[in-house]
Parts: structure tokens; sequence; C-alpha cells
């Protein structure tokens, strides 16, 4: 049996990150609607089998409980992104390996209405700062449509090194693409760590 998680509450310089909870519901309906033409782009394609998140409260509780196993058993660390108390996006700790790798990848969108002032940016520096000191993992990637120039400014913004391009790596909204493969390690991350935190956390 998988034991119940404390949730954690990781904070930026203006950023609150915690996990969505049943009570989220409004607010997540309200943003991810009112972005639908801002984020489809960039998303795999939902089944038209399956219960909508979006506009259906039983399925956001259960995507909130799947998405607490999946902390509770270390394979994932999913968070909403808030600013001044709102949602305004999400990043999340995706595909967690242990063993041999110790790694995984980053994911992430933001509120049209909040994009252009960094918060993601901010975002994925306290994400990295957890991942590698709380969670003691090795390397982190972030993969990114080539053409979506506004996710790749978030990691042009921080300096992550770009690794090249994954040809056809994720079928996204329905098309095998490519991916500009950006990553920092932990021995990145004991170099510039400080200064990381310094710019977008503590500052």
């Amino acid at each position: 049996m998988l034991r119940r998680q404390p949730q954690p509450r990781l904070y930026g310089r203006r950023i609150l990150l915690r996990p969505l909870a049943a009570h989220d519901f409004a607010a997540w309906r309200e943003v991810r609607v009112r972005n639908e033409d801002w984020l489809v782009p960039w998303e795999p394609l939902k089944s038209p089998s399956l219960p909508d998140p979006t506009r259906e409260r039983p399925a956001f509780e259960a995507r909130c409980s799947a998405r607490d196993r999946e902390r509770a058993s270390d394979h994932a660390y999913p968070f909403g992104i808030f600013v001044d108390h709102q949602l305004a996006g999400e990043i999340n700790l995706n595909n967690v390996t242990r063993g041999a790798l110790q790694g995984a990848t980053v994911g992430y969108w933001i509120d049209q209405a909040r994009a252009g002032h960094a918060y993601t940016s901010e975002a994925v520096v306290v994400v990295a700062a957890y991942a590698f000191d709380q969670l003691q993992l090795h390397r982190l990637e972030i993969c990114i449509v080539p053409r979506n120039t506004n996710s790749r400014r978030v990691v042009d913004k921080l300096g992550l090194r770009c690794e090249g391009v994954a040809e056809r790596y994720l079928e996204i909204n329905g098309t095998w693409e490519d991916h500009v493969r950006y990553a920092i390690t932990a021995e990145e991350w004991t170099a510039r760590g400080e200064e990381l935190r310094t710019a977008w956390i503590t500052g």
C-alpha cells in the first residue's frame, strides 16, 4: 500500500507551486477553457471516448487522485502554478526514473494572460531546486517543438543546455513532432544553482 505523502508547497519570488486538488476545479476549468486555442496545438490529442477533466468535475477529481498516486509512488511530481493566489498554469516533473538514470522530464503550460512575465521560467527553477536538492535526481530534460518559440524562451532565459533535435519524438495534436531537447544535470545545478536561486527564488 502506498503511504500518503505530505503535499509539497514550493515558493519562488512571485509564485507558489502546489498540487492541484478537487477544490481547484472551477479555476482549472476557467483557465483551460479560456486558453484552449492557445494550448491545444502543443498538447497530445485527447481521446473523445474518455471523460474530459476540463469540463467534468468527476474527471478532474480522478485526475487529481491519479496525480497523487504518481507522487506517492515517486513516478511524477505535478504542480499548479499560482500567481497572486490565482491558478496560472501547471508544471510537472514527469517520467521519474530511478536506477542508473535518476532523471525526469519537465513539462509546463501557462495562461496566455500571464505569458511574457517569466512566471514559467521561475517555476522551472523552483522545480529544479526541488528535483536536485530534495528528490536527489541527476538529470532534468525539457523537450519542445521547435516552432513553439514561447516555450523555448522559457529555457533560453535560464541558459539551459541544448542537446539537439530528436526527430518525430512525440505525437502532438495528432502529428509526430520533432523536439528540441534541453537538459540540466546535478553537476550543472551545483555550478549554477546559487545563481539561479538568487535570480528567480530568493532575489
